[in-house]
């Protein structure tokens, strides 16, 4: 379905290709490309909204911590909003929602962090955006790593944030969010002089995402790479028996990996050119 998405000629005929599919509850006619990866996003959200709705409390609350993407960008936003940027609405997050009551766009940046550190986030140490965001993804990367069958995706998606801030957009961690990295990625690797040094210290769990990468500019590359392995492992997840909620997670990885791929595709058709670009995304994350 998206390399004939990626494939349309154009952005009304992958709108038309959505439409009649799951992701026609979000979709419409006329919207723009960032509209149409929007509402793919919010397709997913509410299809994971109802996974958790038939999960006991444990297999829900494994649920909210792997949703926590769509919570951080709410919070993103609402800081871009705050300084006067125009974004789409939240998120509509129900029963995944960590922070209660939900943050408002009125609330101050220091608000924000008192919200956040009264809540399982926990403290981002410094009321500023840069600190809120590095601390939420790799609090997040802590509570995914505690599910059942994610820890190698928690861990891998980790080094992938670290590398990206660190090395290619030259933010380095703060302090809150080393402390919290250091317990899945170490402080070797955390501490590393260069891009090859901090490779190579990362753990098993977490090198294997930056496995053949040899420069910060080869991240995408990487990124592929990881969406890859989440689907793989998705699929052999649902296979799986037993009590421990994998069948869920497995569901909810796959959902997560098709919008992943249809945001892609949809990206592809706007632009008019063809399924090439998507297929080099895909056999990028095949052939590391």
């Amino acid at each position: 379905m998206a390399r004939a998405l990626a494939g349309s000629p154009g952005l009304d005929e992958a709108i038309g290709l959505l439409t009649p599919g799951p992701y026609g509850r979000e979709v419409r006619p006329g919207q723009d490309a960032p509209a149409v990866q929007e509402a793919v996003a919010r397709t997913v959200l509410w299809h994971a909204r109802i996974l958790a709705g038939w999960l006991p409390r444990d297999g829900a609350e494994q649920l909210r911590a792997m949703a926590g993407w769509f919570e951080i960008r709410n919070v993103e936003r609402m800081l871009r909003h705050g300084r006067g940027h125009d974004g789409p609405a939240p998120f509509r997050l129900g029963s995944l929602a960590v922070v209660r009551p939900p943050l408002s766009a009125t609330f101050t940046v220091e608000q924000v962090r008192a919200a956040l550190a009264s809540s399982a986030w926990g403290d981002p140490g410094a009321a500023t955006a840069r600190a809120i965001g590095q601390g939420m993804r790799a609090a997040w990367a802590v509570r995914a790593a505690a599910v059942p069958g994610a820890e190698p995706w928690a861990a891998g998606g980790l080094a992938l944030m670290v590398a990206r801030e660190h090395w290619l957009t030259r933010r380095p961690l703060t302090e809150a969010a080393r402390a919290r990295a250091a317990g899945l990625l170490g402080r070797r690797a955390l501490d590393a002089a260069s891009f090859a040094g901090f490779v190579a210290a990362l753990p098993a769990t977490a090198a294997w995402a930056l496995d053949g990468i040899a420069e910060p500019d080869a991240l995408w590359r990487a990124e592929a790479g990881w969406w890859a392995r989440v689907g793989r492992d998705a699929r052999a997840l649902l296979r799986s028996s037993g009590f421990d909620g994998r069948p869920a997670i497995g569901a909810a990885a796959a959902l997560a990996v098709d919008g992943w791929r249809v945001r892609a595709a949809v990206a592809a058709a706007a632009d008019g050119a063809g399924a090439g670009p998507y297929d080099a995304m895909v056999d990028a994350g095949l052939r590391p």
